[in-house]
């Protein structure tokens, strides 16, 4: 099972030359995104592995957690180190972290 971690946890992390992975499907990145962030859709994920680094952090984010949950358990099942982020970019927001739109 992969961890949960709060928003400021994964901002640590990726500061720490972690990497946040945005699994929501493209029309909510495009209207909300976290700056930085590393974007493959949930479904397109299975055929995008192989740009996720191996030997780092991934903080997995989607609107509110239960995407990102799903992808970081099976990122964990296939050797990655993964976590999801507690509230998704709601919290990611709601907590004054930088965002970008459109």
């Amino acid at each position: 099972m992969a961890m949960e971690v709060s928003v400021q946890d994964a901002a640590r992390l990726v500061d720490a030359g972690g990497v946040m992975l945005d699994v929501r499907e493209d029309e909510e990145w495009h209207a909300v995104r976290a700056p930085g962030v590393l974007h493959i859709p949930m479904r397109a994920l299975p055929m995008s592995t192989d740009r996720l680094p191996m030997g780092v952090t991934i903080a997995c984010i989607c609107h509110i957690g239960q995407r990102s949950e799903v992808v970081a358990e099976a990122l964990v099942g296939a050797g990655y180190d993964a976590v999801t982020v507690r509230g998704g970019m709601n919290a990611w927001e709601a907590a004054g972290f930088p965002i970008e739109r459109g």
